[in-house]
């Protein structure tokens, strides 16, 4: 065995799982998930790292809290996006992250200014489209 298959998920990790399978229609919205003490035994890390990851959804607009009953995937009210719809774009937006992050490495490598200035470029654009997601999951 390798170290890697031992290795127990952090909150992010588990946020991005949950995110993802809201993005894929696994969790709907109104659909509870898993509770927090059995989840986290499933996955071999504390309540309070599964704690961390809900709370995460939550400032993500993606999912709800109601005391004593549990997490819920957020119902979405008329004209507003729905949790999938905003998942599948921060996974989107995450995936883009990793590209410009791949690029800006391979530019540290080369070190030519035109790549450079292209991907100036791209970061500004993808700051601008975090700004819009974050603007519709947090409407001010």
């Amino acid at each position: 065995m390798d170290s890697q298959s031992k290795r127990k998920p952090n909150a992010r990790e588990i946020a991005a799982r949950i995110r993802g399978e809201i993005a894929a229609g696994t969790f709907g919205p109104g659909d509870r998930l898993p509770g927090g003490r059995a989840y986290a035994k499933k996955l071999g890390v504390s309540l309070m790292t599964v704690q961390n990851a809900y709370a995460q959804l939550r400032d993500e607009g993606l999912v709800e809290g109601r005391s004593g009953s549990g997490t819920y995937v957020r119902e979405t009210a008329p004209g507003e996006q729905g949790p999938r719809e905003a998942a599948q774009r921060l996974a989107d937006l995450q995936a883009e992250v990793a590209r410009v992050s791949a690029e800006l490495a391979g530019l540290v490598e080369r070190g030519g200014p035109t790549e450079l200035e292209e991907l100036r470029l791209e970061v500004a654009q993808l700051k601008e489209r975090v700004t819009a997601l974050e603007e519709r999951v947090h409407p001010a």
